[in-house]
């Protein structure tokens, strides 16, 4: 066997043995060994198996009793691992991770996203780690903190500093904790949206000992009872497009801009701020670097941002006069509070700390789950999965759902398989929680950003054409008719063009205007908040009115 194998030759060389904690199973059916005469004594022997493994059985699926490798086609195994599913719950524990290879020799894990067709060319043999105690019981403090600001200006090392706890090198380290993609670590900048997250427990930080590893995550998630999620979104200008994109297409609770004391507020700055407080989202301003010069050069940045504040409408409040319960008491929509911050010396990381702790959940959207998809994985041995942030409701496994709309408009059933959280299983998921969604009775190629889940019963129609109140934050002539930049709603980024009523806009102007999507129909409703941008220009609007698909 390869060496990547080590998992599953250690559970074969192991063995089935009375006390101990391995099990092979061929296959599972929901119809065999889900009957009312199997289930009970198939868990008796699953808590049989924990409790040898003090708290963790091995369940090694597609091997014959002898630890022969079998291997067993992808729907197969799906069905075995849903029927595992059930018999861990049945035993009071659950399935906390799983790998699987091709017997033909190719190996995948959960994240390499092996295609199905792999799995079914020759056959899938997995190994489940079961650990006892239920899923996750997700708190309803969890909050969600979406990041911008300017390359460079250090919010990625923020972050990490915050997630581990750990002082940077002055050189950026801690970024790395976030920059997930290897061109990313090399060149030093984070070219799409990355996840961070830490929590509290009892009122003390639960950090993260090394963000690389999943079961890291998953530690921080089941110790603590109150979580912090980041979406750490681009500052480079190139990519302000996936900047728009994680501050618009996610259920944030809050934002947090850094602005670098040795740069101060820049043109894209100014855009972040702008997208930030446009989405009437509450948000803080980290003042980061402050190592790096003088008390005199901090006053002066503190002074640019509250300034700029001001012209948009906003009221500063400085945490270092006012402190952290002022900030706690007061930050909405338009009061906006400012810390000074160091990732390196430790400065304001305690009172970063005491505000994330502190700041409260706003109200969950209440009505029918709805979760825009943001991402799409196809995963070994389970099939499609959408990630992204419930919108509203919440999701159970089992429910029954429908995703679409199709390049053609239509939506397809599906079937929720398993939810997962930071690399966590749950058994269920509220509004504002950035999840994974397993999803049967779809292929991942079918699946796109922009799409959204939701119950089979509801029967919304998807849009070519909205009505919409616009502002036009930025543009170097005016917008006239037939203008056609990229809009951005939740996590659709789609070419549209523009209509005003009254001919143009010039920037600055507020106005309203039809706007079209250029290729397909999207599941749009009004009230929701857009940003669009094409080159230069860059505005935010209001769905006011929508039409039906023709």
């Amino acid at each position: 066997m390869s060496p990547d194998r080590a998992v599953l030759q250690e559970a074969l060389a192991r063995g089935e043995q009375e006390g101990g904690n391995v099990e092979f199973k061929e296959r599972l059916t929901r119809d065999v060994h889900l009957s009312e005469g199997r289930i009970k004594s198939l868990a008796a022997q699953m808590r049989h198996r924990v409790l040898s493994g003090d708290g963790e059985a091995t369940y090694v699926v597609g091997v014959t009793d002898d630890g022969g490798i079998a291997g067993i086609p992808h729907e197969q195994f799906s069905e075995s691992m849903d029927v595992l599913s059930r018999l861990a719950e049945e035993a009071g524990a659950h399935i906390d991770d799983v790998e699987t290879w091709g017997v033909d020799g190719s190996s995948a894990t959960r994240e390499t996203g092996a295609s199905e067709a792999d799995g079914d060319a020759g056959g899938l043999v997995g190994v489940a780690a079961i650990r006892e105690g239920g899923m996750l019981a997700t708190d309803d403090q969890h909050i969600v903190v979406g990041t911008a600001g300017h390359v460079d200006h250090g919010k990625s090392t923020l972050v990490g500093s915050l997630v581990t706890g750990e002082a940077d090198d002055g050189e950026g380290g801690t970024r790395s904790y976030l920059d997930v993609q290897p061109h990313e670590v090399e060149r030093g900048l984070s070219a799409d949206l990355s996840y961070g997250v830490y929590g509290f427990a009892d009122g003390d930080p639960v950090r993260m000992d090394n963000p690389h590893r999943k079961s890291d995550r998953a530690r921080v998630v089941e110790e603590a009872d109150r979580l912090v999620s980041f979406v750490d979104t681009v500052g480079h200008e190139p990519w302000l497009r996936t900047t728009i994109r994680g501050l618009v297409g996610q259920k944030l609770d809050y934002g947090l801009l850094t602005v670098a004391a040795d740069d101060g507020p820049t043109k894209t700055t100014r855009e972040h701020l702008g997208v930030l407080l446009a989405t009437d989202l509450p948000t803080a301003v980290a003042i980061t670097k402050v190592d790096l010069v003088d008390d005199d050069r901090v006053e002066e940045v503190g002074r640019e941002v509250e300034r700029l504040l001001r012209d948009v409408g906003k009221t500063p409040l400085s945490v270092a006069r006012h402190g952290v319960d002022a900030a706690v008491d007061e930050i909405d929509d338009t009061v906006v509070p400012i810390l000074r911050t160091s990732a390196v010396t430790g400065q304001g990381m305690d009172a970063l700390d005491d505000l994330f702790r502190r700041l409260p959940k706003w109200a969950g959207v209440e009505g029918e789950f709805r979760m825009y998809v943001d991402r799409t994985y196809n995963v070994t041995g389970v099939g499609a999965v959408a990630s992204g942030t419930v919108k509203s409701g919440e999701v159970e496994a089992g429910d029954e759902l429908q995703v679409g709309p199709m390049p053609d408009g239509t939506f397809r059933d599906v079937e929720v398989r398993s939810i997962e959280m930071h690399y966590h299983r749950v058994d269920r998921a509220q509004a504002g929680r950035i999840v994974g969604i397993a999803l049967k009775g779809v292929r991942e190629a079918d699946l796109e950003r922009g799409m959204v889940l939701l119950p089979r019963e509801v029967d919304l129609e998807p849009v070519r054409e909205f009505e919409a109140e616009v502002m036009v934050l930025n543009h170097p002539t005016r917008i006239g008719d037939g203008y056609e930049p990229v809009v951005h709603v939740e996590t659709v980024s789609e070419a549209a063009s523009f209509h005003p009523d009254e001919g143009h806009l010039l920037p600055g102007d507020s106005g309203t205007a039809t706007v079209r999507f250029k290729f397909r129909p999207y599941l749009v409703e009004e009230g929701q908040k857009f940003v669009f941008r094409e080159g230069e220009s860059k505005g935010v609007g209001t769905i006011t009115d929508v039409t039906p698909a023709e």
